[in-house]
């Protein structure tokens, strides 16, 4: 198979789809790489650290396009790459699909094979690939939020640590999946209070067993979401559900409740955000105020970070490249059911359910 690596042109995204070690995988397994002139460099790949494991480099993204039978990506296309995307062709990428219309309706046009990382689940209901970058976003979270927190960028100007003599700050973690997990974590080793919501209680539980005693636990309701809002300083959205849309856990008459320059760290942005007041910024422009309230909505989080970020995702994406590279997209599929879940678009119509009842669209029987 030809599968080709183009540059990500996303605002401010600097991952690539692959790292010259999964290149080398896929030469050694007798297929050929299209690798996009620079598309690595953002990461600390260069051209000729593919050339040396056996990819031929191309100078634009519609070549790379064109001349492959499946793409490898990171990101979702953008509008600029719609017509890219040919009718059968693979693209095997994060989509969030429910969270654009517009993109849905774009590869529906196209009839290409959307297989999103996102939704491929193993056995035990885990999100292999989607993982990584949870885990680097939610660690980034505190990162970002401890920075928006200071008095020049509007925020209420709490060291989220303290000091000897001043309390530590106080972080209202919505989430305890890996988002919420790895945010509390990192929140925990600065020294900050931390409480985490969620409905599961198992994963409660979990928490309380793994945490220090300054990392709390709550179950998850409107109730309990109001009365912490009035006391936290920073609040990380890390609510997933699986494929389809975050729900608001915190509605634009909430933030009346919360001091000025609280500081919101909306991680689910990619799924359409769990705060209403929630929209999509970049990394140039990461953030808005809204009520008084800073919001930190980036999109491609890890972006921030694209040497972590793309070896982190290389290592889980490699094993199902290789399987879709060996066996083609259906043989893949029928062969491993939690790749066979990544199925979003297939040559025109929306095999998943979550996006299908987000844009009240019929599922087809596929395989």
């Amino acid at each position: 198979m030809i599968v080709g690596v183009p540059k990500e042109i996303k605002n401010n995204e600097s991952r690539v789809g692959m790292t010259p070690a999964g290149v080398f995988e896929l030469v050694k397994n007798s297929h050929k790489v299209y690798v996009q002139t620079g598309a690595g460099e953002g990461s600390g790949f260069f051209d000729r650290d593919y050339q040396q494991v056996g990819a031929v480099i191309l100078d634009t993204i519609g070549q790379v396009y064109a001349m492959s039978d499946m793409i490898v990506k990171v990101k979702e296309p953008i509008a600029q790459e719609y017509d890219l995307v040919q009718e059968g062709q693979i693209v095997f990428a994060y989509f969030h699909f429910a969270s654009s219309e517009t993109l849905t309706g774009a590869m529906i046009k196209q009839k290409g094979i959307c297989i999103a990382y996102e939704t491929v689940e193993d056995e035990d209901g885990g999100l292999p690939l989607l993982t990584p970058m949870s885990e680097v976003a939610g660690r980034m979270a505190i990162q970002q939020g401890a920075k928006y927190l200071e008095k020049p960028v509007k925020g209420r100007g709490v060291l989220l640590g303290g000091v000897p003599g001043v309390a530590p700050g106080r972080v209202l973690v919505l989430g305890a999946g890996t988002v919420g997990i790895q945010a509390a974590k990192m929140a925990a080793g600065l020294g900050a209070h931390v409480t985490i919501l969620d409905v599961n209680m198992k994963r409660l539980r979990y928490v309380n067993d793994v945490m220090p005693p300054h990392v709390v636990t709550e179950f998850s309701n409107e109730y309990n979401i109001r009365k912490h809002i009035k006391d936290h300083d920073l609040i990380v959205g890390g609510v997933l559900l699986k494929g389809a849309k975050a729900p608001n856990l915190i509605t634009r008459d909430m933030l009346k409740d919360m001091r000025p320059g609280t500081v919101i760290v909306d991680v689910a942005v990619d799924q359409g955000g769990c705060v209403e007041t929630t929209k999509p910024t970049t990394h140039q422009d990461p953030v808005y105020i809204v009520d008084d309230v800073v919001h930190y909505s980036v999109a491609n989080m890890p972006g921030a970070v694209p040497y972590t970020s793309t070896v982190a995702l290389t290592n889980v994406t490699l094993p199902y490249v290789l399987k879709l590279a060996n066996k083609g997209w259906q043989s893949a599929c029928r062969m491993d059911r939690s790749l066979e879940k990544g199925l979003n678009i297939v040559q025109g119509k929306v095999v998943y359910k979550e996006i299908a009842e987000s844009f009240t669209l019929e599922v087809p029987v596929l395989l």
